[in-house]
């Protein structure tokens, strides 16, 4: 990456009526060259800004001087989030999803980052292999707080083994200097069959409890298998591995109720699915900081689905909250949801696998037991990609391909990205029409009471 360019200006913003246009790219603010959109946050909140810029076509840079209140933003968006270069990641991890995608995808899908700047901007998770001692003073000095760490093992010899990476093995000493230094971290630790659960996952979270006590939450999650694992190693959970990964955490959960006032361990959602048990009720959760990773997310959607508007702020990361920041790449737009455009016909909500059965429960348990469930079976990843965020456009082909016409379906925009899907293809490329519907609770509830005052459907 060399550069950052101006991608939008807010009309009626200071930067609004001077000197920048689109497409310029940002050289300087008040004499600093900034390396990512936290430096450019932190220069731009004065009274007094001054900014060089390069404009194409143009031999010299031009200069721009903005005066506004403190803290008010400028009104520019910029195109990336890290301005000099991702530190992408050096680990081999044998779970990595990446390494099971398949080839001739978009080629952001490939990247791997490594960066506590984006673990503090969009949520992602870092193993901290590559963190430096500057690193460390920045995060503290700056209060780059929350931020996401991958665990996977605190016996070093398996981390540094499953990380592929000597470095594995050492790198958690991070962990320990940024909750001294009062940074809050959520930790995740992907459980692999055969590898680091069993004795070993007992073992990790007895050193979460005693070397990690600080630690806000730590997700369990079950690793991802598609049919393009090149791992001997990785295989999916049954059912009973399931549900013993269930009773450590809910051993950990009483444990860490005990002896800190909270509960901090929880397994994800797709273990108790995978183990034939009903997911945790919202009650269970102090917090929905780890919702991405699904801990918490059914209780949240079906909270949602009743009413609790609360339950539908999921989503981890400051990105939001940072002016200009881009969405690009880590949290882009899904796709334009249909709002309350026209509904007409017999409607079928269209879903993966895992929550096909849950929403048919939903919907007969809410007299809306006339919506149809068209499930998905993921066959372009194959394996135990069943969750409805990776459903793919030629995965959809097949299943839209024999519906009825007189039937309106409901696509969760969970599975687009800037109106795309994982594979590259696009809802026009469906061979039936679809009303993209934002995933939340409430949305879907929204949407079949219209269609109930409609007639459309009968309880």
């Amino acid at each position: 990456m060399s550069g950052v360019r101006i991608s939008s200006i807010s009309a009626s913003s200071p930067a609004s009526g001077t000197d920048i246009e689109v497409g310029d790219e940002l050289v300087s603010i008040n004499g600093r060259e900034p390396t990512d959109i936290i430096e450019y946050q932190q220069l731009i909140d004065g009274e007094i800004v001054h900014l060089v810029l390069q404009r194409e076509g143009r031999p010299l840079r031009h200069k721009v001087t903005i005066a506004k209140g403190v803290g008010e933003p400028l009104g520019l968006s910029i195109d990336s989030a890290v301005f000099d270069r991702i530190r992408t990641c050096d680990n081999h991890c044998t779970f990595c999803f990446i390494y099971q995608l398949p080839k001739g995808m978009r080629r952001s899908l490939y990247v791997k980052d490594d960066d506590f700047r984006l673990s503090f901007l969009y949520g992602n998770y870092t193993t901290l292999t590559r963190f430096t001692e500057f690193d460390l003073e920045r995060v503290i000095d700056e209060k780059l707080s929350p931020l996401y760490v991958s665990i996977h093992s605190t016996n070093p010899e398996l981390r540094a083994e499953m990380l592929r990476n000597p470095r594995g093995a050492t790198s958690l000493r991070w962990l320990r200097e940024l909750l001294k230094a009062n940074i809050e971290v959520h930790a995740q630790v992907v459980v692999c069959p055969g590898v680091n659960d069993g004795a070993e996952l007992e073992r990790t979270l007895q050193d979460v409890v005693t070397l990690y006590p600080e630690l806000v939450t730590v997700a369990l999650v079950p690793v991802g298998v598609s049919d393009f694992t090149l791992e001997e190693t990785m295989r999916s959970h049954t059912r009973d591995e399931a549900a013993a990964v269930i009773e450590l955490a809910d051993k950990y959960q009483r444990l860490t109720k005990e002896l800190f006032g909270r509960v901090s361990v929880y397994a994800s959602d797709e273990f108790y699915l995978v183990a034939g048990r009903t997911p945790q009720p919202a009650g269970s959760f102090e917090s929905l900081d780890q919702a991405e990773n699904g801990i918490g997310l059914v209780a949240a959607f079906l909270e949602s689905f009743a009413g609790h508007t609360d339950m539908d702020k999921l989503g981890t990361g400051f990105f939001q909250s940072v002016d200009g920041a881009p969405a690009l790449g880590y949290r882009a737009p899904r796709a334009h949801a249909s709002d309350n455009e026209q509904v007409d016909g017999d409607l079928a909500i269209i879903t993966g696998e895992y929550a096909a059965p849950l929403l048919r429960e939903l919907l007969d348990e809410h007299d809306f037991d006339d919506v149809k469930i068209i499930t998905v079976e993921n066959r372009y990843f194959g394996g135990n990609i069943k969750v409805a965020g990776l459903m793919t456009g030629q995965d959809l082909q097949r299943a839209l391909a024999h519906v009825p016409a007189r039937l309106t379906c409901l696509l969760p925009d969970v599975c687009l990205s800037e109106g795309r899907f994982l594979d590259g293809l696009g809802v026009e490329d469906l061979p039936h029409p679809v009303k993209i519907v934002r995933t939340t609770g409430q949305d879907l509830r929204a949407v079949l009471e219209r269609s109930r005052s409609k007639g459309l459907v009968h309880s």
